[in-house]
């Protein structure tokens, strides 16, 4: 009986949250681009790191859902404001030699991403490209002398 109450009201708050005003799912034109080492890289980039790293979001239907929807536009302002290949050039932070250490360590893409999106999951072979490109294309904060990884 008090699990029928507590599901009950468990329905009750999902639908009400539903009408909460959210983000809206905005993909901002690109005001400037790397220049990328190679086609490859940018391709990989675009399939590992782009929904939250440009102005290129896929927002799939789920991103439509609270709570999902608010966690989902919060990850994506956080990955665009530390590093967004479409505003490349601005002012402030963007910070492109931080992108390999962070693929090379497993940081990026983040573990819960993987099972919603695993074409972002890549081969260790695609992995170590992927570092490559990144470091030929923004450099590395790790193999520079004075700063801290």
């Amino acid at each position: 009986m008090k699990i029928g109450k507590i599901l009950t009201l468990v329905v009750i708050v999902l639908a009400a949250i539903q009408f909460i005003p959210g983000t809206d799912h905005q993909n901002p034109p690109p005001t400037g681009a790397p220049q990328w080492d190679s086609p490859r890289t940018q391709e990989l980039f675009a399939r590992a790191c782009a929904n939250c790293h440009s102005n290129e979001t896929v927002w799939p239907w789920y991103s439509n859902i609270a709570p999902l929807s608010w966690i989902i536009s919060f990850d994506v302002r956080v990955g665009r404001s530390k590093f967004n290949v479409s505003e490349w050039g601005r002012p402030g932070r963007n910070d492109g030699d931080e992108a390999a250490a962070e693929v090379r360590n497993g940081s990026m893409p983040p573990w819960f991403y993987l099972p919603a999106h695993p074409e972002a999951k890549l081969t260790e072979a695609e992995k170590a490209e992927l570092v490559n490109g990144l470091v030929a294309t923004f450099g590395d904060k790790e193999a520079q002398p004075g700063k801290t990884p």
